[in-house]
């Protein structure tokens, strides 16, 4: 069911940290109109991107929808561009049970030449104010730098892997998928991506809502994509003509002829069968020898479709990162497993969503969480980072109870750990 998002356009720059970052000479505010082509040109230095021309810039700029722009600028500087970036805008992330709203966060720069003047972390924690100030529950990001994001109280709660396919090996095993494959244009390729994962993204826990720009980008048909002609694109479609799959991919020249890479760039599927039968296509692909394909499940079946498990390698990193804002709400967002009640203390050194609550589940009634009393004992103690990185049911409590992160008594934290648990992997399944 489709949830409300507040317009984070609306949501002005946080004051403690305009304040702040005044004291050091530094302007820090929301933009737009003309001064978002600038914050582009900074963002692409920042990530050490090439300069975009002005084609890119205006592509990019038709892009930005209900982003709020946020830009930090040096009265001093020479150059007219911030000297820091970041977006962000509300979005949807699937929840065990439903959806809820996230603050999502992104194009976090600060030029080199800044460094160390505190810009970065008055960003994000104006980010966390600015968000739960806003309403919302929780906030998410995808990283570049996994030590960064931590001391903010963010976590990893959804893993990715990378999968590398020896196809010789591996082979193809027995079962024969019904879906029929067949190519399309990249037009038509970044069209399935987008309507696919809309149609799709309910059913992966710790997924987000796309846009229109980010299928473009991985059918490479915006101004500036690199080597745009490497990309292919397949679509999967069942025994009515109906749309069940879509794979971007692209071929990497090998050492001989009939050894080349097959690189999986998006693989969405609508159905098991769907998505066996895009990996049988790109196992059994001509003169490959290899088939790489990142952000892919931690518990897609691969291994067990193919002849030979061992020619299939995975490789687990983290990937979607969350920051709970508000306790009470962020719990009562989804679905828990089970019958239980615990009493749950959280510190949070940004003071957001510092507290202690009862939090159960005793009948059809969904989850009630309410405020502990003053005084009144406490089951469980975690940080703000570790309630994070276990929200979605990916990590569980005894595995950051066992990295000290989690302390109080072990049958309630087994308890809490059990509820919160989810029947399927966290899965996010893009880049933002």
């Amino acid at each position: 069911m489709p949830v409300d998002i507040a317009d984070a356009r609306t949501v002005p720059a946080d004051p403690l940290s305009t304040e702040r970052l005044a004291h050091r000479g530094l302007d820090y505010r929301v933009i737009s109109g003309d001064d978002v082509a600038d914050f582009l040109r900074a963002e692409h230095r920042g990530f050490i991107d090439a300069e975009p021309t002005d084609e890119v810039v205006a592509d990019e700029l038709a892009a930005q929808g209900e982003r709020r722009i946020i830009a930090v600028y040096d009265r001093e500087a020479v150059q007219p561009l911030p000297v820091a970036t970041e977006c962000s805008w509300g979005t949807s992330l699937t929840v065990p049970g439903g959806e809820m709203p996230m603050w999502a966060i992104s194009g976090v720069t600060v030029a080199a030449t800044h460094r160390r003047r505190g810009i970065a972390r008055n960003m994000l924690e104006g980010e966390l104010r600015a968000a739960a100030g806003a309403g919302f529950a929780i906030a998410g990001l995808t990283v570049t730098e996994a030590t960064i994001y931590g001391r903010y109280g963010f976590a990893p709660a959804t893993a990715v892997a990378r999968v590398t396919i020896d196809t010789a090996r591996a082979g193809w095993g027995p079962h024969e998928p019904s879906a029929r494959v067949l190519f399309v244009d990249r037009d038509q390729l970044a069209d399935d991506l987008d309507a696919l994962h809309e149609r799709t993204r309910g059913d992966r826990i710790g997924d987000i809502a796309g846009w229109p720009r980010r299928w473009r980008e991985i059918a490479r048909v915006v101004p500036g994509a690199t080597e745009p002609r490497r990309i292919r694109g397949v679509r999967a479609v069942d025994s009515a003509g109906e749309l069940v799959g879509s794979l971007a991919f692209e071929i990497v020249d090998g050492p001989s002829r009939d050894r080349h890479t097959f690189r999986v760039n998006h693989l969405i599927a609508a159905t098991p069968d769907a998505r066996a039968a895009l990996w049988r296509f790109a196992i059994s692909y001509d003169l490959i020898d290899t088939v790489e394909a990142s952000l892919q499940p931690v518990d897609d079946p691969i291994g067990w479709q193919v002849h030979d498990r061992r020619g299939v390698e995975q490789r687990v990193r983290d990937h979607g990162w969350l920051r709970i804002l508000d306790v009470p709400a962020a719990l009562a967002a989804r679905s828990m497993s089970g019958a239980f009640g615990v009493r749950l203390a959280v510190t949070d050194p940004l003071g957001l969503a510092d507290g202690a609550w009862t939090v159960a589940q005793l009948g059809a009634d969904g989850v009630r969480v309410e405020p502990l009393d003053e005084g009144e004992r406490t089951d469980i103690t975690l940080d703000v980072g570790a309630l994070s990185a276990a929200y979605l049911g990916g990590v569980p409590l005894e595995a950051l109870q066992a990295a000290g992160r989690v302390t109080g008594d072990g049958a309630k934290i087994r308890a809490l750990s059990d509820a919160l648990r989810a029947p399927t992997a966290p899965h996010l399944s893009i880049v933002y």
